[in-house]
């Protein structure tokens, strides 16, 4: 009864969510409404890794929250270094491609935005 409690107040507490699958990453950009009523972003990254025989695959998560204050500053960071590592190695290809469908389903696509792009893409569309 009160994990059926936790799993409903962290469904009310989700707004928006988007997924971007790269390789064997998925980042999710997630709006949340805290107890103020405020929202906030969550970036998730998961990655998972190979399980030795008999033994189940591991999924590490690492998470940064983000409010809506530090969004421009953010973004404006983000936008910095990915211009630097442009400079630096020129256009960088990605593994793979992902596009968003409706109903939370990705669809593999071709071109030339990178995972960088996405996940800038993604916060903008949020704020």
């Amino acid at each position: 009864m009160e994990t059926q409690k936790i799993q409903e107040k962290k469904e009310l507490d989700n707004v928006y969510s988007r997924a971007i699958k790269a390789g064997k990453r998925i980042y999710y950009l997630d709006v949340k409404k805290a107890r103020n009523e405020d929202l906030y972003v969550c970036i998730t990254e998961s990655k998972r890794f190979a399980a030795n025989e008999g033994e189940a695959p591991t999924i590490e998560k690492h998470k940064i929250f983000l409010y809506k204050e530090d969004f421009k500053h953010f973004l404006g960071g983000l936008q910095d270094v990915m211009d630097y590592v442009k400079e630096q190695f020129g256009e960088i290809e990605d593994r793979q491609e992902w596009k968003p469908q409706e109903g939370g389903q990705e669809e593999k696509e071709s071109g030339s935005k990178g995972i960088f792009e996405s996940v800038v893409d993604g916060i903008k569309k949020i704020i």
